[in-house]
């Protein structure tokens, strides 16, 4: 696992291909789309590890964006056209308070025509960029925080942290169509996606260098440390050769709780063995071997 910090302009599908150039392996998957104007934090599976994508379910996201009131655009972003008139707009801290404090919470939201829900199989962007009609059905999202970090004039800064799935473009939309005036989002970046944090990221310039230098190696969370969701067993030799052959193996009841559905199987050298689904309480069958 590599945690890229995405460069505005890169779409994450062309951030995985330069990444496929710097770690020369084609075996390379990202877990969250990031719009191509965003920035932050967008995590990297390489090689035996994109067989645990599935298991990245711990969708929360952070955000810091600008909304800027006056006039809404299609995309509800900057790079949009723009689909109500300018008008002159300026917010007091109060007033920007009491407006966004309705998004607070369990919401429904509707996703942007332009995104890569899908409809029939089709990316929402393409059919709205063939001026086909797109209309998609409101999702229900949770917002655990949204905290306004700064108001100036028509541009509100705020701070959001969010269930997977959640646009921070249509919050931003949403609330223009609220206050009667329209508005879009001008700068969005992503701080954290579930368990990984825009401190622990490095940007593609990095990474590069890193390569160059041999170093590659210092920028990638091991398999053994990711899932920290998923209790650990650490397996000795024997059980280790019987895993790999497709064997069940038990587990300490200490460390696998009862409802336990899946544990990792570390060698006791720290490496990932594999990954286990539970057949009965403490007795697992791989399900992924490495």
């Amino acid at each position: 696992m590599i945690v890229v910090d995405k460069p505005s302009g890169w779409t994450s599908h062309d951030v995985v291909g330069k990444l496929r150039g710097i770690a020369k392996d084609r075996r390379i998957g990202h877990l969250g789309t990031l719009d191509p104007s965003a920035t932050g934090v967008l995590p990297c599976v390489l090689g035996r590890a994109t067989r645990l994508a599935q298991f990245h379910t711990r969708n929360d996201k952070v955000y810091e964006g600008v909304i800027r009131f006056g006039f809404s655009t299609d995309s509800y972003d900057a790079q949009g056209e723009p689909t109500s008139e300018p008008r002159e707009v300026s917010l007091s801290a109060e007033q920007a308070e009491t407006l966004l404090a309705q998004f607070r919470g369990r919401i429904l939201q509707k996703p942007p025509a332009i995104s890569a829900k899908k409809i029939d199989g089709q990316p929402a962007y393409k059919l709205a960029r063939k001026n086909k009609p797109v209309d998609l059905e409101p999702v229900e999202v949770e917002i655990f925080e949204l905290r306004i970090t700064a108001v100036e004039g028509c541009d509100v800064s705020v701070y959001v942290r969010c269930s997977g799935g959640t646009y921070i473009r249509s919050i931003a939309h949403d609330a223009g169509q609220a206050l009667g005036c329209g508005a879009h989002l001008t700068s969005l970046r992503r701080l954290a996606s579930g368990d990984f944090r825009i401190a622990s990221s490095y940007t593609l310039e990095q990474l590069q260098r890193l390569s160059d230098e041999g170093r590659l190696q210092e920028a990638l969370i091991p398999a053994a440390q990711l899932l920290p969701e998923f209790p650990t067993e650490v397996v000795d030799e024997i059980t280790e050769s019987q895993i790999r052959n497709g064997r069940t193996f038990r587990t300490s009841p200490f460390r696998t709780p009862p409802g336990t559905h899946h544990v990792k199987a570390v060698s006791q050298s720290g490496e990932l063995v594999a990954i286990g689904e539970a057949k009965l309480p403490h007795l697992f069958q791989p399900i992924i071997v490495f």
